[in-house]
């Protein structure tokens, strides 16, 4: 039997990072003698932001009311929660969030090639350790070419409005089966759970999915 895992999440998501990483690292522990597949989906925490992008710390204290210390302290503690999973959020003074849309439109594409995972690693990676400007074409290209995609090709999946409402379209079908918070992870489509999860809760539910 197979387990399949279909996570919904953003690119700007930091609990998505670490909530996946979890997930990642219980399978390996698991060493689960069924095959793993692992599905990406669209979720856009920031539909209506400009093109240009916002400054984070100004987005947070907006969205959130987050004050300042309060702020500070949740980027120190995913920070290192991040650490623990090897992987490094550099959380700048003048980072800035930015609209997704784009990047779905390119992992969306990507899957066909089994690339997907690649590219999202490639672009958390990028967000959230080399502050990049993942809404530009020309950065989003160059990862795409990274992980093994024709750049010339994703370039025309960006600009294809085809694409775009593609992801508008699974963006709201996954809303409609009330996901409105991410990480949500489906396990064989059966059962959900939503954030980035502990360990011990992760293990637990895969066990029960392979029942």
């Amino acid at each position: 039997m197979t387990l399949r895992v279909d996570i919904v999440s953003d690119v700007v998501c930091p609990w998505c990072v670490i909530g996946y990483l979890r997930l990642e690292r219980v399978i390996d522990q698991l060493a689960l003698k069924q095959p793993v597949e692992v599905h990406w989906h669209p979720f856009e925490l920031n539909p209506a932001m400009s093109q240009d992008g916002m400054d984070l710390h100004q987005h947070i204290f907006e969205k959130y009311a987050s004050t300042s210390d309060a702020s500070e302290s949740a980027r120190q503690t995913i920070t290192q929660l991040g650490q623990e999973l090897n992987f490094f959020f550099n959380f700048t003074p003048d980072m800035k969030i930015y609209n997704t849309r784009k990047t779905h439109q390119l992992l969306m594409w990507s899957a066909q090639f089994g690339l997907q995972y690649s590219l999202k690693m490639a672009l958390f990676n990028a967000y959230f350790t080399r502050s990049v400007n993942i809404n530009s074409t020309e950065s989003l290209c160059s990862l795409a070419k990274s992980v093994g995609l024709n750049p010339e090709v994703a370039r025309q999946v960006i600009e294809d409005e085809t694409w775009e409402k593609a992801v508008a379209t699974t963006e709201q079908q996954w809303i409609d089966a009330g996901i409105n918070a991410v990480p949500a992870f489906i396990f064989n489509q059966k059962q959900i759970l939503i954030g980035a999860q502990s360990e011990d809760t992760l293990t637990d539910l895969i066990r029960d999915s392979l029942l």
